[in-house]
């Protein structure tokens, strides 16, 4: 299969659930899907044997102030290209077929951020969803490990390192 039939292959599989998709650049496929549609996406692309998880990954879109003008929040929106009102984490899940990679895209507000395991269709997720949860405080409800995985164990609570608004600590002598 040639990567162009493999991405159609996978837009087509997703096309239920996909809110929107996009090709961002050659050999890609970016779909958004809703947090209650995520795992049936993950299943149709396991069912299929289409490809494989690659990785896991966020992006922090932490809003911006509400003491900002209605105006300049707009103008801020279409630079970005996002919804920045509302503070986001978006989670991105990369799935790997030959040169094809198609990414689902996951919104969640930031405040309660919350999705799925996908553990019980890929096992060797729970690796990728450790890591997403203490790196940008996003719950995975029902991963098998929830433990800390780069951390220290008696690193402090509601304190994530890929957030935006991670104030790295500074060294006392």
């Amino acid at each position: 299969m040639d990567t162009e039939t493999a991405l159609q292959t996978a837009e087509s599989l997703l096309m239920p659930w996909a809110k929107q998709t996009t090709r961002s650049e050659l050999h890609r496929l970016d779909v958004e899907v809703a947090v209650t549609d995520l795992l049936r996406a993950v299943r149709a692309l396991a069912d299929a044997r289409w490809g494989y998880l690659s990785a896991i990954t966020g992006l922090d879109h932490p809003g911006v102030p509400a003491e900002l003008p209605e105006e300049q929040q707009k103008r801020l929106e279409e630079a970005a290209g996002v919804r920045l009102t509302v503070g986001e984490i978006e989670v991105l899940y990369h799935f790997c077929a030959g040169a094809a990679v198609v990414t689902l895209r996951v919104r969640v507000p930031r405040d309660t951020a919350s999705v799925p395991s996908i553990c019980a269709i890929i096992p060797s997720a729970g690796f990728f969803e450790r890591e997403l949860s203490e790196m940008l405080g996003v719950t995975v409800v029902g991963t098998p490990d929830p433990s800390h995985l780069f951390l220290p164990d008696d690193w402090p609570d509601d304190v994530y390192p890929l957030r935006k608004d991670f104030i790295v600590p500074t060294a006392t002598a």
